[in-house]
């Protein structure tokens, strides 16, 4: 069978409007259903404050930071809350529930977090946020570790967030005491912040 040009232009036609409809089809925005669940311990786009729930519990990880940015201005702190139905409930964790393990990423240097680990008993009322304020952590290894970052730690424990970028990785780890059972629970989020 022999084919015209103006047969053949229609066909050319035609696979470019399916290509168009098809590439349109696409860009429009649906669910990420695999990024929804991989991230479902955070709320949000990271930013300076982060909210996330999981059950009968909301964590909230939050940077306050002041127009300047200045190291003097920077407030890091978490908030569990109970939301359920019942009154007030009791929880068990380490020394505290809050955990604020971070990196410097302009410099690239982590910065753990590390505390006791004897079992506290707290008790939640309903609406009542538990809230702790982050005082610093950060550990080296005087044999280990470059100099460059055993002396950004000391200078950090000493006068606190250093200019730069931070990326806190935050969570509560705890348990929610069921009658004899224990319940164990980790929240996370992250939040961002730059000090000037």
């Amino acid at each position: 069978m022999r084919r015209t040009k103006h047969g053949v232009g229609i066909s050319l036609l035609l696979l470019v409007c399916c290509v168009l409809l098809l590439s349109a089809c696409g860009d429009k925005k649906k669910p990420d259903t695999a990024r929804s669940q991989a991230t479902a311990s955070q709320t949000g786009d990271i930013g300076s404050s982060a909210e996330v729930k999981d059950d009968d519990f909301v964590y909230r990880l939050v940077a306050e930071t002041a127009e300047d940015q200045a190291a003097d201005s920077v407030k890091l702190y978490a908030e569990l809350e109970y939301v359920g139905d019942q009154d007030e409930v009791t929880i068990t964790h380490a020394m505290s529930p809050f955990y604020f393990p971070m990196k410097e990423t302009t410099r690239g240097y982590g910065i753990g977090y590390m505390m006791d680990q004897p079992l506290i008993t707290t008790t939640l009322k309903k609406g009542e946020p538990l809230r702790e304020e982050y005082h610093g952590s950060g550990g080296y290894s005087e044999d280990q570790d470059p100099k460059d970052y055993i002396q950004f730690i000391k200078d950090f424990g000493a006068n606190g967030f250093l200019p730069g970028r931070y990326e806190v990785n935050g969570f509560a780890d705890f348990n929610y005491l069921v009658g004899e059972k224990r319940e164990p629970h980790k929240l996370s989020a992250t939040v961002v912040f730059t000090v000037k």
